[in-house]
């Protein structure tokens, strides 16, 4: 996946949008990453993270990765920017 992460200096929760092209797969397969990269989207928002606008492209290699795998290189690549 690649991550642009925009901070937004407020404290408002941060706002996700997600890419998912037809390179990802069919329709069925683009849903499924769509709904992974929203969840793991959901825990950081509840857990704080706030003041940035983030856009997610899901690269084709999402579609055969796990849940687990999804959610902590989803975090991991979020986190990992200073938001000033």
């Amino acid at each position: 996946m690649a991550v642009s992460v925009v901070p937004t200096g407020d404290r408002v929760p941060a706002r996700f949008g997600f890419v998912v092209t037809k390179k990802v797969g069919n329709a069925v397969r683009r849903n499924l990453v769509r709904r992974r990269f929203k969840a793991a989207a959901r825990e950081l928002v509840d857990s704080g993270f706030s003041g940035a606008d983030v856009v997610v492209r899901a690269l084709p290699v999402s579609a055969d990765s796990d849940w687990a795998t999804v959610r902590r290189e989803f975090a991991s690549s979020v986190k990992g920017v200073e938001l000033g």
